[in-house]
């Protein structure tokens, strides 16, 4: 998921459980209440007893792995998800886009070399998503610690120049909500090289974006300016952060040297792949669920966003599997390169439109597939007053986190043409140990709360698709 936009997905006006029940009633003459509990009981416990997701999962984080756009394993994953479809027996759509195509090299390597003692000691590095490598006579360099831009402003570049710029500052422990956490440190990872380099510097480390204190260095997409100098980014652990700093406070003369082999490839073709369920009383009203098929390449991206894209097309074997026959069009979309461009997103946006095809309601699962609380929403009052009265449905579920907030990177591109957006909002405590890291691998996801998710995402379709938002 790219963090950097999903900081608005917290920073939201929360309504509770309560306040919406007695704010927007259940219409009784509108929901058919009990048989509407039963059906949605009926996708709790099948996707809890014979859901799919986890075994999907299995073999999209296992037998391809990581699947950086561009890459043979993101053309493998392609393929996958086209047989997927097919297999429940859906339309299955494929939506042709170009994407960045950057390669990571070989295996980075980071040094600390202090400078009285001229140990050399190294430490976990990976490089950030785009930078440029480090040229062949990069040489190690002295180092330059900020907490923000502002910091770095201060100093200028009489004390910057010839210099490795260190952005040390972790994400706040405070925040029970990580993403907020997230929000506060991640632009230092995607700025930090712009603004460093007209000041001189040679290079940029950042501290990873995660509250876990381990070795694993977290990755992440990065941004360059054409008018300005590009200089190689990359991060550190954040046990080699701790250190690093430690080191810089005792002797200011601490050196850095840092080596990777990344480039950037020409861009290639790739894929959004879409499933499809037609409805029966409303086609043209589209109904989107989706996840992002691509991943960073250190894990196997089992958690972002394997688990939302599985989760998606649980959606639609839910609705078969039961013979439940949508009122409206129902749509699992997987879409590429949402890690290090979105050009997945802006292509189905701009199909859409071309199309003249209605949307009224999207969802996105990409925050890991752990245990759901509820849901995020955004767009049109009226529509969203309309989904709050539903609440009641979704109490026996612990579904119990109805907020106004953000939808998510891929679907926000539908904006101006979808009235609502929403995105499956889960526990977020354990997302950060293992986002865009070595450790975003299948085992750390959990087969039961995967599957409540995918449930909680087809009983709310379910409703949409009965009775519309209008």
């Amino acid at each position: 998921m790219n963090k950097l936009i999903a900081f608005f997905f917290f920073v939201a006006t929360f309504t509770s459980v309560a306040e919406a029940q007695n704010k927007y009633p259940l219409d009784a003459a509108l929901l058919r209440t009990d048989n509407d509990s039963t059906i949605i009981k009926k996708f709790f416990d099948h996707a809890l007893t014979s859901g799919k997701a986890y075994e999907w999962l299995d073999t999209l984080s296992n037998k391809i792995g990581g699947r950086l756009s561009g890459s043979k394993e993101a053309a493998q994953a392609v393929d996958w998800a086209e047989r997927l479809f097919r297999s429940l027996n859906v339309t299955v759509i494929k939506q042709e886009c170009m994407v960045p195509h950057w390669v990571r090299g070989e295996k980075e390597k980071g040094s600390i070399i202090p400078f009285k003692t001229k140990n050399i000691i190294s430490v976990p590095i990976c490089a950030l998503g785009g930078s440029i490598s480090t040229p062949p006579d990069f040489k190690a360099a002295k180092v330059v610690e900020v907490k923000n831009f502002e910091e770095l402003e201060k100093l200028g570049r009489k004390n910057i120049e010839g210099k490795i710029v260190f952005y040390s500052r972790p994400m706040d422990a405070t925040q029970i909500n990580t993403f907020s956490a997230y929000g506060g440190a991640v632009d230092q990872r995607w700025g930090g090289a712009m603004k460093a380099a007209p000041y001189g510097a040679v290079g940029v480390v950042v501290r990873s974006m995660t509250l876990s204190l381990d070795d694993y260095p977290h990755t992440g997409a990065m941004g360059y300016n054409d008018t300005i100098p590009k200089i190689p980014a990359c991060a550190i652990s954040t046990k080699g952060a701790d250190l690093l700093s430690k080191l810089l406070k005792k002797d200011p003369e601490t050196k850095f040297l840092f080596k990777t082999s990344c480039q950037k490839l020409p861009d290639e073709k790739s894929y959004n792949v879409i499933g499809e369920i037609k409805g029966t009383e409303h086609p043209e009203e589209i109904i989107v669920v989706g996840g992002h098929l691509d991943s960073w390449d250190l894990g196997d991206g089992a958690f972002d966003d394997g688990a939302g894209v599985v989760q998606s097309a649980e959606v639609l074997n839910l609705f078969n599997a039961l013979g439940i026959k949508p009122k409206r069009t129902i749509r699992a979309v997987m879409y590429m390169n949402e890690e290090n461009g979105g050009k997945g997103g802006e292509k189905y946006a701009e199909l859409a439109k071309q199309n003249g095809e209605q949307h009224i309601f999207a969802i996105e699962s990409d925050a890991g597939g752990t245990t759901p609380h509820g849901f995020s929403l955004k767009g049109d009052s009226l529509m969203i007053e309309k989904i709050l009265s539903w609440q009641n449905l979704f109490k026996r579920y612990n579904l119990y986190s109805w907020f106004r907030g953000y939808g998510g990177a891929d679907i926000d591109h539908l904006e101006k043409q979808c009235p609502v957006l929403s995105g499956l909002s889960v526990d977020s405590q354990r997302y950060f140990d293992y986002h865009h890291a070595a450790t975003d691998t299948f085992d750390k996801v959990n087969r039961r709360e995967l599957e409540l998710g995918a449930a909680s995402m087809a009983a709310l379709i379910y409703l949409i698709s009965e009775y519309g938002l209008k």
